[in-house]
C-alpha cells in the first residue's frame, strides 16, 4: 500500500499546505508537484464534473508527482463517492455539510473498514474489499494492510450549517475525525446573512470552530485566496492551510491580461489615428 504523506505529517505534528483543482486533467497535479511546494491537492468534487476514469487517473498522477490526494464530497454521496475515490488512490475525504452526530458517524463509516471492532460500535466501518486501483487490483486484496490503509485516510468534515455549530463540541468528538475546515460561505446562508463572511456572528463562529478542534486535539484547516491572509490564524494555532483555486486563479489571470492587452490596443489605435482631416485638393 502506499505511504499516505498527510497522515505522517499529522502525525509528525508539521505544518501542511494543500492546494484546490476543480479541472480532472493530469497534467495539472504534475505541474502542481514540480513546484515540490504542496502536501496534497484537493479535487473539489463537489463541484467540478468528473466521472470514476477521471478519479483513477488522478490517483496515478498524485503518485507521479508525490502527493497526497483529497477528495470534497458533496452531502449526498458520502458513502459511494468516498469508497470510489479511496480506491481510486485518494488517502484523505473532505464532507461537506455536516448538520449532525449521525453526519459526522456517517462520514467515518464511509471511510473505514467494516472489522469486529467497529460493527455495532458508534464509529462503525462500512467498507468491504475491493479490487482497485488502491490495492493493485489483487496484490493486497483484503489483507491486514488494507485494513490499516483504510485507518490511515485522513478524514476532514466542513463545519457550515448552524446546526453543525449548536451541536459543535459532540460533533468533533466523533472518533475518527482528523481535520475540521470552518465555512464561512454556507454558514452566513445558514444564519440568514448571506455574503457576508465578515460578520462579526460569522467571525465568532469561526473562531469557535478553530479552537474547539485545537481544544479537542483536532486539526483546523483554513482555505485562503492570498497567503498574506495566513497571520492571524497562526497566532490562532492553525497549521494547515490550502491556498488557490485553479478556476479562480485562470479567472484572475484572463481578466487582469485581456483588460491590459486591450488598454494597449486603445491606446496604440489612438496614437495611430490621424490628427487631423486629410485634404484632398
Amino acid at each position: 500500500m502506499r505511504r499516505n504523506l498527510l497522515r505522517e505529517k499529522l502525525n509528525a505534528g508539521q505544518p501542511t499546505v494543500g492546494t484546490h483543482l476543480l479541472s480532472t486533467w493530469p497534467t495539472l497535479v504534475e505541474l502542481v508537484g514540480q513546484s515540490q511546494q504542496y502536501d496534497y491537492i484537493e479535487f473539489t468534487a463537489e463541484y467540478a464534473p468528473f466521472d470514476l476514469h477521471d478519479l483513477d487517473n488522478l490517483g496515478r498522477a498524485f503518485e507521479l508527482a508525490n502527493l497526497g490526494g483529497m477528495i470534497k464530497i458533496e452531502q449526498t454521496q458520502y458513502t459511494h463517492q468516498a469508497m470510489r475515490a479511496i480506491g481510486s488512490g485518494f488517502q484523505s475525504v473532505l464532507f461537506a455539510d455536516i448538520r449532525s452526530v449521525e453526519d459526522a458517524v456517517a462520514a467515518v463509516a464511509a471511510v473505514r473498514a467494516e472489522t469486529p471492532e467497529r460493527v455495532g460500535s458508534r464509529g462503525v466501518g462500512r467498507l468491504g474489499v475491493g479490487m482497485r486501483r488502491d490495492v493493485g487490483s489483487i496484490l493486497e486484496v483484503g489483507k491486514p494492510s488494507y485494513v490499516e490503509a483504510l485507518n490511515d485516510v485522513v478524514i476532514a468534515i466542513m463545519v457550515e450549517k448552524k446546526s453543525c455549530l449548536d451541536e459543535l463540541d459532540a460533533i468533533l468528538a466523533v472518533p475518527g475525525i482528523d481535520m475540521v475546515q470552518f465555512g464561512p460561505s454556507d454558514y452566513s446562508m445558514s444564519i440568514g446573512k448571506p455574503g457576508q463572511g465578515d460578520d462579526p456572528e460569522v467571525q465568532a463562529a469561526e473562531r469557535r470552530t478553530i479552537e474547539t478542534a485545537l481544544k479537542l486535539g483536532l486539526h483546523p484547516r483554513v482555505e485562503l485566496q492570498d497567503p498574506s491572509h495566513a497571520g492571524r490564524y497562526l497566532a490562532m494555532g492553525v497549521q494547515h492551510f490550502c491556498i488557490g483555486w485553479d478556476v479562480g486563479i485562470l479567472a484572475k489571470w484572463w481578466d487582469a491580461n485581456g483588460r491590459a492587452m486591450r488598454e494597449i490596443l486603445e491606446k496604440g489605435a489612438a496614437e495611430a489615428a490621424p490628427t487631423g482631416a486629410a485634404r484632398l485638393y
